[in-house]
């Protein structure tokens, strides 16, 4: 029997052939957006007769087309406004669906039908994934007590979290840590509860989220995060007062040396004043000069 086919390329992209086969079962995952091959076996040494291609489960399974030969144009038989545009058949064997939609994802079936009535079934488990979102890492909550940084972590991102999988990694800690686990249908974020001591270097914790085809990452430096209480470094309010305070400080000092500027200048101005008021009293009523003493 032969696998699913390795590879077609499509303009935007190209279609992987990883896939898992089991018996007559084959099973393939895909992004969003890409495209998928199927390849239906054949028996070495059978005439083939017609291929018909269908989609759904046994409950509601229904057929898309049928191929008779690999020279006349496949019959549509259902579903043609969803695929017509986006299915292709490029042999008797093969069908090619591009443009892949989450809605995409189940179970294809290619019934084989060999002259002298034989049939023989292959079914392929598609599940098409939408791109990983971007994560982001958020603090919730931090405290400090004995030496010891007590911090609350969530991981978040925006956008379909469904068969999305989260791993805590984690460099400079004592041990690796791990959360691994799947959402709910209500929350978006995975929360991770540490407690880290003081002493330790520069630990990084890095979130990872994945799907079997993609991963994203965003990491965060807990050093920043766990800064003892007795640090010299000053945030927030207590920066705002240590700046008010030099600012106070450098405005008293400026004041200070002004108002001695000024005082001493005023000094200076009034002394040679003094000295021609002596020489102003000792004047004769016909404006001469008896005598005259200068000082500073």
């Amino acid at each position: 029997m032969e696998e699913a086919m390795a590879g077609c390329s499509v303009a935007g992209g190209a279609c992987s052939t990883v896939a898992n086969s089991s018996g007559a079962h084959v099973y393939l995952n895909r992004t969003q957006g890409g495209c998928v091959l199927f390849h239906a076996a054949r028996e070495a040494g059978a005439e083939l007769k017609e291929i018909s291609w269908g989609f759904g489960p046994e409950s509601d399974y229904r057929v898309i087309l049928t191929v008779c030969s690999s020279t006349d144009p496949p019959t549509w038989v259902s579903l043609q406004d969803k695929y017509e545009q986006r299915v292709h058949v490029p042999n008797m064997t093969s069908l090619r669906i591009d443009n892949l939609t989450p809605g995409d994802s189940g179970q294809y079936r290619a019934r084989i039908s060999f002259t002298g009535g034989k049939e023989f079934n292959m079914n392929f488990h598609l599940t098409v994934y939408a791109p990983v979102p971007l994560p982001q890492i958020w603090v919730t909550s931090s405290s400090i007590t004995a030496g010891w940084c007590n911090v609350t972590l969530e991981c978040r991102a925006q956008g379909a979290m469904e068969d999305l999988k989260v791993t805590w990694e984690s460099k400079g800690l004592p041990e690796e840590l791990e959360q691994r686990g799947t959402p709910g249908p209500a929350p978006n974020s995975w929360t991770l509860d540490l407690s880290l001591p003081l002493s330790q270097p520069n630990p990084r914790l890095t979130c990872v989220l994945s799907n079997p085809l993609d991963q994203k990452t965003a990491t965060t430096d807990l050093g920043a995060i766990c800064v003892p209480a007795d640090s010299h470094a000053v945030t927030g309010p207590g920066l705002l007062a240590h700046l008010l305070r030099a600012v106070i400080a450098v405005l008293f000092f400026l004041g200070a040396g002004l108002c001695l500027w000024k005082t001493r200048d005023k000094k200076q101005k009034m002394e040679p004043g003094r000295g021609a008021g002596l020489q102003e009293e000792h004047r004769d009523h016909h404006g001469g000069i008896h005598w005259a003493e200068l000082s500073r």
